[in-house]
């Protein structure tokens, strides 16, 4: 009995699954005539589109300057010291300060005169004294030489007389040499510039006492500054005397000189030379100063170099980059090397394929491999930026 309901159980449960799948295979649709045809396109994806309109230009021969780098201090080209000629004197004035220009026999600081004008009198009434008594001294052996034939004095009364006049005349002298030296104290009271130049610094002080040779006052003569850069051994023999330099100090400020005079020896310790090299009047170079350390180039002459435009410069990675067209209208990245640069333009240094075509305008919105689409570049002072062709040029910004 139990037998005859598993079986009956089982026959059900068959003609179950037979009606649900002749159910599921009435209404499922037929197939549309050609659907492996349209699966295939949409497979393969769209055509790729251009990821940004670009310009193209191949590298140029532009003649740059040959320049060679150096750095070293700016000084100035002599600096005069002047000091006190005078002993034991109170300084009355002092006329100048730093920074200011001088011309030659300026008053520069007055010490006080009163001591001074009183030796000065002093020295001037001993003069008159001598004289008077060197011309007493005069009559005397005059009249005795008169009286010499009529043998009323002796010879050596007369030999006393003549002495007489000898010592008083050289007292009169000395007196007069004693005046000079009064006056030239005098002089010396007024402290004078030795050349034109510019006062770099200053320690008189109204008031002070000073000393015979103490320094008061330091002079740039003649304004003149000069720079001396440090040229190894290697390269001292491309600079003469007149070469052309440019000298950039640390503030910025440029500067063109000449080079006046080249060291005749090199430092054994550094194999460096010293090149002296003339600057302009330093008032009218106010961003160079004696003391600074600034660097410059000198120009050695000019050569024609391959160029490309700085918008074709990419830098990326730590490195400089351009990128060339492909004959398929894609582009490849170029590391490269640059040298000097003239406005806008930028010398290759490293090798470039023969008749490369470097992308200029958009360089720097592309990635290696990218597909282009390629216009002539407009002869306008500004380049424009870069337009995208299609919205894929968003997704290769976004790379």
């Amino acid at each position: 009995m139990k037998t005859m309901k598993r079986s009956t159980l089982v026959i059900a449960l068959l003609a179950l699954v037979i009606v649900v799948a002749a159910g599921l295979w009435l209404t499922r649709k037929p197939a549309e005539p050609g659907a492996a045809d349209k699966a295939a396109p949409a497979a393969k994806g769209p055509a790729q589109r251009p990821a940004l309109t670009v310009s193209v230009a191949k590298p140029e021969a532009t003649e740059l300057t040959v320049t060679l780098a150096a750095n070293g201090n700016v000084a100035a080209w002599q600096e005069a010291v002047i000091g006190s000629e005078s002993n034991g004197l109170k300084l009355a004035e002092v006329r100048v300060n730093v920074g200011d220009t001088v011309k030659k026999g300026q008053v520069l600081a007055v010490f006080s005169p009163e001591t001074v004008q009183a030796d000065i009198a002093q020295a001037r009434a001993s003069l008159a004294e001598a004289r008077a008594s060197a011309a007493d001294a005069a009559g005397n052996a005059a009249r005795a030489r008169t009286l010499q034939a009529t043998g009323a004095l002796s010879q050596q009364q007369i030999n006393q007389y003549q002495t007489a006049e000898q010592t008083a005349k050289a007292r009169a002298e000395a007196a007069e040499a004693v005046l000079a030296a009064q006056q030239v104290r005098g002089r010396n009271t007024q402290v004078l510039a030795s050349d034109d130049g510019v006062i770099s610094a200053r320690t008189a002080t109204v008031g002070s006492v000073v000393a015979a040779g103490t320094e008061l006052f330091r002079l740039i003569r003649q304004g003149r500054l000069e720079w001396r850069a440090e040229v190894t051994s290697a390269e001292l023999g491309r600079i003469a005397v007149g070469t052309p330099a440019f000298v950039v100090s640390a503030s910025g400020a440029q500067v063109k000189g000449k080079v006046r005079s080249i060291a005749p020896t090199v430092d054994p310790q550094t194999r460096a030379a010293l090149v002296y090299v003339d600057l302009p009047n330093v008032q009218q170079n106010t961003g160079v100063k004696a003391g600074m350390f600034a660097r410059g180039d000198f120009e050695l002459g000019r050569s024609a170099a391959p160029t490309v435009p700085q918008s074709a410069i990419v830098p990326r990675d730590g490195f400089n980059n351009v990128f060339t067209l492909l004959p398929d209208n894609r582009v490849a990245q170029l590391k490269v090397q640059t040298g000097r640069r003239l406005k806008d333009r930028v010398e290759i240094t490293s090798a470039l394929p023969e008749g490369v075509q470097i992308v200029v305008q958009g360089a720097g919105f592309l990635n290696d491999g990218d597909l282009v689409r390629v216009v002539d570049a407009t002869p306008t002072a500004a380049t424009p930026p870069a337009t995208p062709a299609t919205p894929a040029a968003s997704a290769a910004v976004a790379k």
